[in-house]
C-alpha cells in the first residue's frame, strides 16, 4: 500500500456550454482518456497524473468527462456522481439507470464521516416467499414480477439535497443532451444488444419497446452507429421540470406499474405485483458501513442487505495469518499457495453468506460475529496452503456465539444456485476537498427484465430474482436456516455490491468497487490484496488477473494471466477438490487513490470494459 501512495503521487449558462461540447464530442466519437503516465521504476501506467482538483473513474470514458466537467464548473463529488449516473443511463442502458438501484458509499472529508445511501430495490407489498418457486431463472427474471421498486433517482436526490451544490435540473443537463443528440454505440453496448435478453416474446409490444430502440427495423445497432434516445431525453427533462414526485407518484409511476404487468407467455402468473402505493412509499436508507482491519488498514464495506462488505472482509480476515505477499515463503502474487488459500477462504465465506446474510431490517444478521477475530481464526484454521477441502465438505459455520453468545442451531448448508446478474456498473469520484463517492449501480441482469417503460425510454430491473427462488426458512435447530434471503414484502434482496474505502487510520487512501454479480466480492478482495499485500500501484492492481470462488464448491472462476503450471498444481490437489472454469473476465474495477501527505489524487479505470478516468487540476475549476 505504501508503494501506491508514493508512486501514485448563474450556473446553467456557465455549464450549458460544457454540455454542448461533450455532446458534440461524443457524437463524433472522439472522447478519450488523458494520456497515462509511467513511474520512474517503469511500472505499469498509473492511469492519470496526480492532481488536487478531483478524479472521476467510470466504465465509460464519456461519463467520466461529464463528471469531470461538473467538478470543473465548481461542483463537488455528489454533484458529479449524480451527473455521471444519468449519463451512464444513456451510455450503458443495459447496466444501470433510473429503473434500478444500488449502493452509494460516501466519505465527507471535513466531517470525517463515512456512510452509505442504500437505494437497493425492494419487494412490493404483495410479494410472497414462494412467488418464484418452480420457474426457471431465464423466465422469471424476464417477467414483470421480477421488478423491484427502483431507488436510483431517490439516491441521487438524497445526495444532492443533503451534500450537493447543484440542482437536479443542472446535473440532468448533460444526460438530456446526450440522449437527445445521440451517442456513438460502444463496442460493449454492441455486444449487449445481441443478448438473448432482448429477444424474448417477439411481437409482444411490452418487450418490443426496447428492441425498437436498440434494434430499429429489426437490425441491431453496431459500434459507431448513432444512438438517439428521444424518449429518455424527454423523461429526464420531465424530471428536471417537475422533480422527484413525477417519478414516484406521477405519470412515470403509473407507466412503471403498467409496464411491469407484462410477463412471459409461459409464465402467466409472472405479472408484476407493484402498485402506485408501493412506489409512493419507497424510501432509501442511510446505513453505517461494516468495518474490518487487514494488516493495519481499516476496510469499510457495504452492510446488509448487501453481502459485499461482510463477505469480502471475512475473506481478508481469514487470509491475514498467511504471508500472502512474501515470495520467499512460497507465496506472492499468483503462486499456488496464495491462490489456494484465497479459494479456500472464499468457499468458507460463501457458505456463511448463503445462510446468514440478508436484509437485516427483516432478519437478524450476525455481522459482528462474522467479522470477529475469534470467528475468523476458527474458520481460517480449516485452511491449509497445500491442501483443499473435498467437494461437499465445506459447510456454514456458526458465528452467533461470537455475536451474541447464543447459537441458533446447526446451520443447514444446502447449496443454492448462483443466479445473480453481472451487468452492473461502478464509478468512483474524489473532489478537490477530498469528498469521496464510490457507487455501484444496477438493473441486475443485462437489460434487466428486458422491459422498457413505453414512451419513457428506460429499462426496468429484475432485481427481485436475487432473492432465494425457493424459500429456505427452517426453524429446526438441527437443520437451522433463517431464510435470510427469502422474499418478503418491503424486503430488499441480498446483493454482492461492494463499494469499498480503505483507510490508513482515519484517512481514506483508496476507494473502489466493481460490477460482476457474486464475483464483485472477489474483485474487491483481489484489489485490496493487490494494494496491501502485493504493493502494486493502482493501475497495476486494477489490471492484474483475478480469481473468484463464489460458492462452497470447487469450480473457481479465473482470468487469463496465471501460470499454467500453477493451475495444474491446484487441480492436482485432489479428485474432488479443485477445478477451474474456462478463463473469463471478472468485474471492472474503477478506483481513486489519495496521497494524504500531499493531498494528491490519482485514478485507475478498468479496461475489462472500456474504462475512463479523467483528472481535474485545481486551476481548471471555476471560481
Amino acid at each position: 500500500m505504501k508503494q501506491i501512495i508514493e508512486v501514485s503521487q448563474k450556473r446553467s449558462v456557465r455549464i450549458g456550454i460544457l454540455w454542448i461540447f461533450i455532446a458534440v464530442f461524443l457524437v463524433v466519437g472522439l472522447v478519450a482518456t488523458p494520456p497515462a503516465t509511467t513511474n520512474s521504476q517503469g511500472k505499469l501506467p498509473l492511469g492519470v497524473p496526480g492532481v488536487r482538483g478531483g478524479v472521476v473513474t467510470t466504465s465509460e470514458p464519456g461519463a467520466a468527462h461529464v463528471g469531470a466537467d461538473i467538478l470543473r464548473a465548481g461542483g463537488n463529488a455528489f454533484d458529479a456522481a449524480a451527473a455521471v449516473q444519468f449519463a451512464l443511463n444513456v451510455m450503458e442502458p443495459q447496466s444501470s439507470g433510473i429503473g434500478g438501484g444500488g449502493f452509494m458509499m460516501i466519505h465527507l472529508a471535513k466531517q470525517k464521516d463515512t456512510f452509505v445511501i442504500d437505494c437497493r430495490e425492494s419487494a412490493p407489498a404483495a410479494a410472497t416467499p414462494d412467488m418464484f418457486t418452480g420457474v426457471s431463472f431465464g423466465v422469471r427474471s424476464t417477467s414483470g414480477y421480477a421488478v423491484g421498486l427502483p431507488g436510483t433517482l431517490l439516491c441521487v436526490t438524497t445526495a444532492l439535497d443533503n451534500w450537493g451544490t447543484f440542482e437536479l435540473d443542472e446535473v440532468l443537463e448533460p444526460a438530456i443532451d446526450l440522449a437527445a443528440n445521440g451517442i456513438r454505440v460502444s463496442s460493449r453496448l454492441e455486444g449487449s444488444i445481441t443478448s438473448s435478453r432482448l429477444s424474448n416474446e417477439m411481437g409482444n409490444p411490452a418487450y418490443d419497446e426496447a428492441r425498437n430502440v436498440f434494434k430499429p427495423g429489426g437490425v441491431p445497432l453496431v459500434e459507431g452507429d448513432l444512438l438517439v434516445q428521444p424518449d429518455l431525453a424527454a423523461t429526464f427533462q420531465l424530471i428536471a421540470d417537475e422533480g422527484l414526485d413525477v417519478f414516484y407518484t406521477g405519470e412515470i409511476a403509473e407507466a412503471i406499474v403498467n409496464t411491469q404487468l407484462a410477463t412471459r407467455s409461459e409464465n402467466p402468473d409472472g405479472v408484476g405485483r407493484m402498485t402506485l402505493e408501493d412506489l409512493a412509499n419507497y424510501e432509501v436508507a442511510i446505513r453505517e458501513p461494516v468495518e474490518g482491519n487487514y494488516r493495519g488498514y481499516r476496510i469499510l464495506g457495504m452492510p446488509p442487505p448487501s453481502s459485499g462488505g461482510l463477505t469480502s472482509i471475512q475473506i481478508l480476515k481469514m487470509l491475514e495469518r498467511f504471508p500472502i505477499g512474501d515470495e520467499s515463503q512460497g507465496y506472492g502474487f499468483g503462486s499456488a499457495n496464495t491462490l489456494n488459500v484465497m479459494i479456500e477462504a472464499g468457499r468458507l465465506a460463501y457458505a456463511d453468506r448463503a445462510i446468514w446474510i440478508g436484509d437485516d431490517d427483516f432478519v437478524d444478521v450476525p455481522s459482528t460475529g462474522l467479522l470477529s477475530d475469534g470467528y475468523a481464526a476458527e474458520r481460517s484454521a480449516l485452511i491449509e496452503p497445500d491442501m483443499c477441502m473435498p467437494d461437499g465438505t465445506v459447510e456454514a459455520g456458526d458465528p452467533w456465539p461470537y455475536n451474541s453468545g447464543d447459537s441458533k442451531g446447526k446451520p443447514n448448508s444446502a447449496k443454492l444456485v448462483d443466479e445473480e446478474g453481472r451487468n452492473t456498473t461502478h464509478f468512483s469520484i474524489v473532489d478537490r476537498d477530498g469528498n469521496i463517492v464510490t457507487w455501484t449501480s444496477t438493473i441486475e441482469s443485462g437489460w434487466g427484465t428486458g422491459l422498457m417503460v413505453p414512451g419513457y425510454g428506460f429499462m426496468l430491473n429484475n432485481e427481485l430474482t436475487d432473492f432465494n427462488s425457493t424459500p429456505q426458512y427452517n426453524p429446526d435447530p438441527e437443520n437451522f436456516n433463517p431464510g435470510a434471503n427469502d422474499v418478503a414484502p418491503g424486503k430488499r434482496p441480498r446483493s454482492s455490491m461492494a463499494p469499498t474505502i480503505i483507510f490508513d487510520g482515519k484517512k481514506p487512501v483508496a476507494a473502489f468497487g466493481s460490477p460482476g454479480g457474486s464475483t464483485i466480492i472477489w474483485s474487491v478482495a483481489n484489489m485490496a490484496m493487490n494494494l496491501i499485500d502485493h504493493e502494486m500501484v493502482v493501475q497495476e492492481a486494477v489490471n492484474a488477473p483475478r480469481i473468484a470462488q463464489t460458492s462452497s464448491g470447487v469450480n473457481t472462476r479465473r482470468e487469463l494471466g496465471f501460470a499454467d503450471e500453477v493451475i495444474e498444481e491446484l487441480e492436482g490437489l485432489g479428485e474432488t477438490c479443485q477445478t477451474f472454469r474456462s478463463p473469463s473476465v471478472i468485474g471492472s474495477v474503477q478506483s481513486v487513490v489519495i496521497d494524504q501527505r500531499g493531498h494528491i489524487q490519482y485514478g485507475a479505470a478498468d479496461k475489462r470494459r472500456i474504462g475512463g478516468v479523467v483528472s481535474v487540476r485545481r486551476d481548471e475549476i471555476a471560481r
